[in-house]
């Protein structure tokens, strides 16, 4: 078995889940979970972007103080 993601609200989406008792509702869950998915996977973009902005200044400064 998975370990759960730090982020994953297990508590949440079985509820959800479990409330989900027509069409609309589970097309809304579905809709959810894809978004909030896009909105994970663009915030860890973004944290990976900063650190190799970050990486890049650092390398660009060390090799401005050796000349």
């Amino acid at each position: 078995m998975r370990k759960q993601d730090l982020g994953f609200d297990y508590h949440r989406y079985h509820r959800l889940l479990r409330e989900a008792d027509n069409e609309n509702k589970r097309l809304a869950l579905i809709e959810l979970l894809i978004e909030e998915k896009a909105r994970d996977r663009l915030a860890a973009q973004r944290a990976s972007d900063r650190a190799a902005m970050t990486a890049r200044t650092i390398a660009t400064v060390l090799r401005n103080g050796r000349n």
